[in-house]
């Protein structure tokens, strides 16, 4: 009785209707919710206290190590679209463009674009109370105009299922048209290339990736995929397409965005193999397809994943293995990196190209993320305590532009070729 009590109180104190205008579901937990946010609250206040600090002033958002610290301590809701659109790079596109927005919508008529964005209208979040047609204002216009925009920008994608959800959350964070859709252009051109175009290439490659890594991660759970022969993509797509949106918890999906427009797609690779290692015990319980199908719906939900501020503190650096290596002039063109790049992608990760004067050096992810300089360079203290060497000799390198990475974040099989 006492807990049924708890229960009912909270379910009074705490709005049926999130802040961002999703109606809560029948099975929520709201005493649970009530007791996590009593102490987030705590720590949204003094995180947006010192963003507050960090932007005073009205310069543009650049990227740093700080910036990139604080951003995956969370990005205060006030703070979230400036922060977004600077270091995706929309804000720039924006500023170089004028006028390029309004000039889509009024550009030449498609029919057949404007009936699948139509088509999707009353599919997106109709638990939001802000997207139904009777409310004012309602979202729906705003959230056809950006789709229709970004289908007349990129005619090469149009408009496809799935994007609807990520522009629906672009809008309700940053509430500008303009914005939302410079964002979706930062997600679908720039961070997520191949998710969304017909062929889904970029997609599917990624969908694959996550299964080689819980393959050499949590080999028990890819026997269990094999042993039923269940694609990955059977039960991870959703996760990839709508990155997570109607997937884990509103909070949690946007503390997750602040990352992926930070820093790019691995994000993605990070949660999933998050929500998997997790829940592993659980996902070995199935005994069956729909069964496998079930527990990775189950592992999406509960207070793991509500409690965003700690599941983002969670390590989720897979470790995976990036070639990195200190070259002599000249030894690595850039049209060499993209083919490696490319290989990677397609599932190669030999990379024979590479110079056999160079000195491979093993660094896992989570360093890899604390030293790349705007995905160029390391850190000189950190260079020198990977290759035991001393900093002074490693700021010659950097000073002479041998100390490079590789800007991939695939999983490299490097069990046959151990550093020498």
């Amino acid at each position: 009785m006492e807990s049924a009590g708890r229960a009912q109180a909270a379910r009074d104190r705490v709005p049926r209707i999130d802040p961002y205008g999703f109606e809560r579901p029948e099975d929520f937990d709201y005493a649970a919710y009530e007791e996590f946010f009593s102490t987030y609250l705590t720590i949204l206040t003094r995180r947006a206290i010192k963003w507050s600090r960090l932007l005073k002033g009205g310069a543009g958002v650049q990227k740093s190590v700080t910036l990139k610290r604080y951003i995956r301590k969370g990005v205060p809701l006030e703070h979230r679209a400036r922060v977004w659109m600077g270091v995706s790079g929309a804000q720039a596109q924006m500023d170089q463009n004028p006028g390029y927005y309004l000039h889509l919508l009024q550009g030449e008529k498609d029919d057949s674009l404007e009936e699948a964005i139509r088509t999707d209208m009353n599919r997106t979040f109709p638990d939001n109370v802000r997207f139904r047609k009777g409310s004012d204002p309602c979202l729906q216009r705003t959230l056809y105009n950006v789709l229709l925009a970004y289908g007349h920008h990129n005619r090469g994608v149009g408009y496809c299922q799935g994007m609807n959800f990520l522009a629906g959350y672009l809008i309700l964070v940053t509430r500008s048209e303009e914005e939302s859709f410079w964002l979706l252009d930062a997600l679908v051109g720039r961070i997520l290339p191949d998710y969304y175009s017909p062929s889904m290439l970029g997609l599917k490659t990624d969908q694959e990736v996550l299964g080689e890594l819980v393959r050499t991660k949590l080999p028990a759970v890819a026997a269990l995929m094999d042993s039923h022969g269940l694609l990955w993509t059977l039960v991870v797509s959703r996760w990839f397409i709508c990155l997570f949106v109607d997937v884990l918890p509103v909070e949690t999906v946007l503390r997750i965005w602040d990352c992926l427009f930070n820093e790019g797609s691995k994000i993605i690779f990070r949660v999933a193999l998050t929500l998997i290692k997790e829940h592993q015990a659980l996902i070995l319980e199935a005994t069956s397809v729909p069964d496998i199908c079930e527990k990775f719906k189950d592992i999406t939900r509960g207070s793991f994943v509500t409690e965003c501020h700690t599941f983002m503190r969670v390590k989720t650096q897979p470790k995976c293995r990036e070639i990195c290596a200190v070259y002599g002039e000249g030894a690595v063109t850039a049209g060499t990196r993209q083919k490696w790049f490319e290989k990677c992608r397609a599932g190669d990760f030999s990379l024979d190209e590479a110079p056999q004067s160079s000195r491979p050096v093993e660094v896992d992810s989570d360093q890899i993320e604390t030293l790349i300089v705007n995905s160029q360079c390391y850190t000189t203290w950190k260079i020198a305590d990977i290759l035991k060497i001393s900093k002074s000799n490693v700021n010659h390198l950097n000073q002479l532009g041998y100390v490079n990475c590789f800007d991939v974040w695939v999983p490299h099989k490097l069990s046959e070729k151990k550093p020498s």
